[in-house]
């Protein structure tokens, strides 16, 4: 989309280095299967001037003889054989050269100096000729990408300068042979230059005449495939790419492949059509104008499982999703059908999605390859792109539990629209893990269908990049631009695109240039913003019809051939409708893109409604504590301020005591012990934001060396996984929530910075953890750590904002439970998420492992401390985490008032560190039995019968809230409508808190909670 004037000025040659920079340096010589990877050493005992055709504008080409020369002499002509050996034996200026051996005798007497005087001129044309040559070719290389074959449709609105490919000719041959801007002139068409090493157009010959370079780099470049890869900084990398695209008959293909490309597009061609004629006014987002989407995918897919890939993890937006779900994932039609009957009802819980959201599990059998093969669609809400780094986390989980250190058995897939690929930042973010160690999936393929418009926003509009796929080129993807009315060009990028994954393990974008033929969907009306765009797209015939005709014509098939593959498929379609009719309900369990097999029933119920003690035994206490406080590794110098930290812990557990870290600590390794994989991931996460945490520690004499004590608890142990993540939350916390959907024997914990930095995640927040199991039928055991505390940090670092958290908690405040034996239980099975502020270590300790042992699995948000980290009352003893403990949803005051509670005036509920400063003022003006002081620990779901044990073991005393936060935040208008519904109504509740004065400290409102009066 570069306009005429940017396209002339990138073809201009670019000027050469200096010849004396770049042999000035004596470098070793490398060469690595044909290829140079660093500079020759030249000694050069003369002025450079001295050579007179070493300038600026040849040194390119005589350097790449002299390299060439170096490889092999017999590889250039004799006359650059003989300068050479001149030049390294030391000839002196001018001398070098050697022209041919002439008959006469007296020729041969003639002076080396007057024989370089007089073929001075035709080898310096020789070399500018040459180096012309290289430079045109380059400039095929790095400019050659968006000619008009490789769009489907101009779009004449959008102001872009597109170049028509006759007009593109002439331009390119003006500038070549008018313009002089090479120095070649039409005389030079039939002249024969050798070919660089930096293509592949010759084929088996390593030279060709004029006519034929430009034509063959014509055929390469400036038909329906256009290839960015120039900005790639590896040199095996940028001819891997130019020996797939330029070696003669490289794209051709097969009969057989013909053959089956066109069953392809009649099967998403005719599926298409189909919804259309049963479903006329329905909101589908369907494929038309991009029908090769479903030929690329399963080449790719082919290709992949040919490679060893036994599981494809995918991830894509709305349109051409039902017809995915169809033709690729190989989803029942019938299934599909009945999404579109709305009368029918769901048998599961929750409130499902539309038809277009939903995903799909599937393991199939690949005819290409005769292996079986897993697919996965992960479901994903409207929010475009947000899929990205949930698909990617899944696909390292998956890697990770089956050994797959190089990804040559899981891979990912995502789909993108070329608006949200340009304009999300989700894309970049995700793009950025690609490399990291703990979050790399080892290459992703990534297909853009390139509507050439957004909703209703022109590209010149929408984005300041040329092409919507730039952002790729951060991470060095080569990006393959194909026009998707050409199948067979479509075809032949996705295999490419599928061996580059296979052999360099890294990202690649495969760029669909198409178009929408109905408008953003089906009931749109495009004609009111793209009125010339749409009256184009109306006269342009489809690609499923011009692949026909030129299959026809070329004798592949015979009309009735293709008018059988039609009737075919079209049957196939006819009796699933039927077969949907018999439907009466809809389940959505069968839309599941996660399953656990063996966690549940087969029906997808818990296998019990228990939980175990998450206690453990004094033993393995003392034995984890020993390690968190030692260094597992000989030799291993650590800081000074770090053995003290050491020396800590090991007196705490000499004394059977753990502060937060160390309960912490006591929690993962007894999970790692029992088999279950730890993974916590989050900004700084491997020390602790607040430096408390330590679990990879650092040589301070050797750099990288490093030791995760918390590997070393036991030989049969489950691995731990302790990872700084990029300085990201959105993609992140994406990543480790997929990473938590493939299996329910893992704890998959983030840790924010500090709690408010989850504002930044909050789209993975609202549509896939508080909402998913609702919409999809998709548990998922996440842990979010979020830092929360009114400490003085200022407004963002304070708030974990609490409140946005129960605000989306799905029970009824006006509602009291019927309460049973197993009310707790069933409370959180029932719930979308468990909201917990623990004050203690030990029920930090204790909430951290029922996550596991639950028969269950949901989002757990812990609002964790700052200042109690290392606060000298905030220790827990060894007995509160022995066999037979639990979790405490609510922690009673034992003091003096739970044996006089008719004493008791006031009761103070609270959670967080707020009650560690209630009570030491309460302690300070000697009200320790006027005043009861109760924690809730666990927030939601909320413990209605717990809190009215409470109020009605204190019958004479006022109730009260207390919080550090202000009324508008915290937890009060969640927790005051539910504690008026476990009395009764029959008391008031009375709020103390923060106000927004600037005046009012925290001293008064301590004061003011502990009042007697309310």
């Amino acid at each position: 989309m570069h306009r005429l004037r940017t396209t002339v000025v990138r073809l201009w040659p670019l000027t050469a280095v200096q010849m004396a920079q770049s042999l000035s340096k004596p470098v070793p010589l490398a060469v690595k299967q044909g290829l140079r990877t660093s500079q020759p050493a030249r000694h050069l005992n003369t002025p450079l001037a001295s050579e007179p055709f070493l300038n600026g504008t040849s040194s390119n080409y005589v350097e790449e003889m002299y390299y060439t020369w170096l490889e092999n002499p017999k590889s250039v002509h004799k006359s650059w054989d003989v300068f050479f050996r001149n030049a390294s034996a030391g000839a002196p200026p001018g001398a070098a050269y050697q022209g041919p051996p002439h008959l006469s005798r007296t020729s041969e007497r003639l002076s080396s100096a007057q024989a370089l005087v007089g073929t001075q001129p035709s080898v310096e044309k020789l070399v500018e000729d040459h180096l012309a040559v290289h430079s045109l070719i380059r400039a095929y290389q790095v400019n050659c990408n968006h000619t008009e074959n490789v769009l489907s449709l101009i779009i004449v609105e959008l102001g872009f300068f597109f170049f028509h490919f006759s007009f593109w000719k002439k331009i390119f041959y003006f500038i070549v042979y008018t313009a002089g801007i090479y120095g070649l002139a039409e005389s030079d068409l039939d002249k024969v230059f050798r070919l660089p090493t930096t293509t592949f157009i010759g084929g088996n010959e390593s030279a060709l005449p004029l006519r034929e370079i430009i034509y063959r780099l014509e055929r390469a470049y400036c038909q329906h495939i256009g290839v960015e890869f120039m900005f790639i900084n590896d040199m095996e990398q940028c001819q891997w790419i130019r020996q797939k695209f330029e070696t003669p008959g490289v794209m051709q293909c097969t009969l057989e492949e013909k053959r089956t490309l066109l069953a392809r597009m009649i099967q998403s061609t005719r599926f298409e059509e189909f919804l259309q004629r049963k479903w006329s006014s329905e909101k589908r987002f369907g494929l038309e104008g991009c029908e090769s989407l479903i030929p690329a995918l399963k080449t790719i897919i082919d290709k992949s499982s040919q490679s060893g890939v036994e599981s494809v993890i995918m991830g894509m937006p709305h349109r051409g999703r039902l017809n995915v779900l169809a033709n690729v994932i190989r989803k029942e039609l019938e299934q599909i059908f009945c999404q579109f009957d709305s009368k029918l009802e769901a048998a599961d819980e929750g409130s499902g999605d539309v038809k277009y959201h939903l995903g799909m599990y599937h393991r199939r059998m690949n005819r290409v390859s005769d292996k079986y093969m897993t697919l996965s669609l992960v479901a994903n809400p409207s929010h475009l792109e947000a899929v990205d780094p949930v698909v990617q986390g899944k696909t390292k989980a998956e890697q990770f539990y089956c050994g797959d250190t190089e990804g040559k058995r899981v891979m990912s897939i995502l789909l993108h629209g070329d608006a949200a690929f340009a304009g999300q930042g989700i894309v970049y973010e995700t793009f950025h893990l690609s490399d990291l160690p703990s979050y790399t999936t080892h290459g992703t393929i990534h297909v853009v269908v390139n509507n050439q418009i957004g909703f209703t926003t022109d590209p010149r509009v929408a984005r300041s990049s040329p092409y919507p796929t730039d952002v790729a080129r951060v991470v060095n993807a080569p990006i393959f631009h194909v026009n998707a009315d050409n199948p067979e060009a479509v075809m032949y990028v996705c295999k490419v695109a599928a061996e580059w994954r296979n052999t360099f393990h890294k990202d690649v974008v495969v760029d669909l240039v198409c178009y929408r033929r109905n408008g953003h969907n089906e009931i749109d009306e495009p004609m009111f913003t793209q009125p010339l765009m749409y009256k184009r797209i109306k006269k342009q015939k489809g690609v499923l019809q011009k692949f026909v005709e030129k299959l026809i014509d070329e004798g592949v098939v015979t009309t009735q051939e293709y008018e059988e593959e039609v009737a075919s498929y079209d049957k196939i379609c006819e009796e699933a409708y039927t077969r949907s009719k018999d439907e009466k309900i809809l389940h959505i369990k069968h839309w599941l893109d996660s399953p656990w097999p063996g966690f549940f029933t087969l029906e997808g119920q818990p296998r019990s409604m228990t939980c175990p003690s998450t206690g453990i035994s004094e033993q393995a206490l003392s034995h984890i504590g020993n390690i968190a406080a030692s260094v597992p590794v000989q030799d291993f110098a650590i800081h000074g301020g770090l053995s003290r930290i050491l020396k800590g812990r090991a007196n705490m557990v000499s004394q059977r005591l753990c502060d937060w870290a160390l309960g912490e600590y006591m929690a993962f390794g007894s999970l790692l012990k029992e088999g279950i994989h730890v993974r916590l991931s989050g900004q700084d996460v491997e020390r602790g934001t607040f430096s408390h945490r330590h679990h990879v520690l650092h040589d301070q004499n050797t750099d990288k060396r490093m030791c995760i004590p918390m590997n070393y608890i036991s030989p049969d142990q489950a691995p731990y996984t302790v990872c700084n993540s990029s300085l990201s939350e959105y993609a992140v916390l994406g990543f480790e929530l997929g990473f938590a959907m493939a299996s329910p024997n893992a704890l998959v914990l983030w840790e924010a910075q500090f709690g408010d930095f989850h504002n930044t995640a909050q789209c993975i927040i609202d549509q896939f953890i508080s909402s998913g199991q609702a919409k999809w039928v998709r548990q998922n055991g996440i842990v979010l750590l979020l830092p929360h505390g009114m400490e003085g940090m200022g407004p963002e670092h304070s708030s974990a904002r609490p409140e946005r958290f129960l605000q989306m908690c799905n029970d009824d405040p006006d509602v009291f439970p019927k309460l049973s034996e197993d009310f707790a239980m069933h409370q959180l099975y029932d719930c979308n998420w468990i909201v917990v502020n623990c004050s203690t270590p030990a029920n930090y300790f204790h909430v951290l492992r029922r996550q596991i042992l639950l028969p269950f699995r949901k989002p757990l948000i812990v609002l964790t401390p700052k200042s109690l980290l290392r606060h000298p009352e905030v220790k827990s003893s060894f007995d509160d985490m022995l066999p037979g403990t639990h979790f405490r949803r609510l922690i009673p005051d034992n003091g003096h008032t739970a044996t006089n509670p008719e004493k008791v005036k006031r009761l103070i509920f609270c959670t967080g560190k707020i009650y560690y400063e209630l009570t030491r003022e309460r302690k300070n003006r000697g009200m320790d039995e006027a005043i009861a002081v109760v924690r809730i620990e666990q927030l939601s779901p909320f413990p209605f019968d717990l809190v009215k044990e409470e109020a009605d073991h204190y019958p004479n005393a006022d109730l009260v809230w207390c919080q550090e936060e202000h009324k508008n935040h915290g937890y009060y208008d969640y927790v005051k409508p539910r504690i008026s519904t476990t009395i009764g109504h029959t008391r008031p509740i009375c709020r103390h808190s923060l106000t927004s004065s600037v005046n009012l400290s925290k001293t008064n409102t301590k004061r003011k909670a502990l009042s007697a009066n309310p």
